[in-house]
């Protein structure tokens, strides 16, 4: 286990149970983003699942079948589940991790970024273990969404930075935020896709989606945005 000796241990305690508190997965339409991505950009070679979870992310990734290693590190425990052809690595994600620079040819995250103090820092070490050429793929809450904003207006809060997220998700970052953090870094400019699924206000159990004779999406009616970049 990698666990960063520099910080008191209350901290890391603290830490583990905010990841805990996530439960470590995502939505299916999340998944499906960030295979419809791979695909499209006929992703290979090595790649990372930054903050893997339960690893359902990581099973889209071996179901694909075109990479020639998969690695995922969190700072839970290995899952049972787990492939064991998967290397598993156990660390602080706060923490850059103990790998050599340029190892990597592809890095996804789903929904991880918010969960971290430093995003800056985290997208320079993306940045630091992805070779030249590669490709980053990440996701996070999407702020300028009508729902978190109506919430952020009449609740003084992004919707899923309430009470009932925290500590888990500490970070809120918007498409301006992103893009000023990747190029800060040396990433190229992003593109960004939405999950084209978001819940309705006051009513979390429905989603625009299901509203009947419409077809909503895109930025004001999604709950999550993947930003896509490359390493030049």
């Amino acid at each position: 286990m990698n666990e960063p000796a520099l910080i008191p241990a209350a901290l890391y305690q603290h830490r583990q149970q905010a990841a805990e508190a996530s439960a470590g997965i995502s939505s299916e339409a999340i998944y499906t983003c960030f295979k419809r991505a791979l695909l499209n950009r006929s992703a290979t070679g090595t790649v990372l699942d930054w903050g893997a979870g339960q690893g359902l992310l990581i099973q889209q990734l071996l179901n694909l079948k075109q990479f020639q290693s998969i690695t995922a590190t969190d700072i839970q425990p290995r899952p049972e589940s787990i492939d064991s052809a998967v290397q598993w690595i156990q660390a602080d994600l706060n923490n850059p991790l103990n790998l050599e620079a340029e190892t990597f040819d592809v890095i996804v995250s789903a929904e991880v970024i918010e969960h971290l103090e430093n995003p800056r820092a985290i997208v320079r070490e993306w940045f630091r273990l992805l070779k030249p050429d590669g490709l980053l793929i990440f996701s996070t809450p999407n702020n300028e969404s009508w729902r978190a904003v109506l919430a952020l207006i009449y609740q003084g809060h992004f919707v899923d930075f309430g009470n009932l997220s925290y500590p888990a998700h500490i970070t809120a970052l918007i498409r301006k935020d992103l893009s000023r953090i990747l190029n800060e870094a040396g990433f190229c400019s992003p593109q960004f896709v939405f999950t084209c699924v978001g819940k309705i206000p006051k009513f979390p159990r429905h989603h625009w989606q299901s509203l009947p004779l419409v077809s909503l999406g895109g930025l004001c009616f999604s709950d999550n945005i993947l930003a896509i970049s490359q390493k030049p």
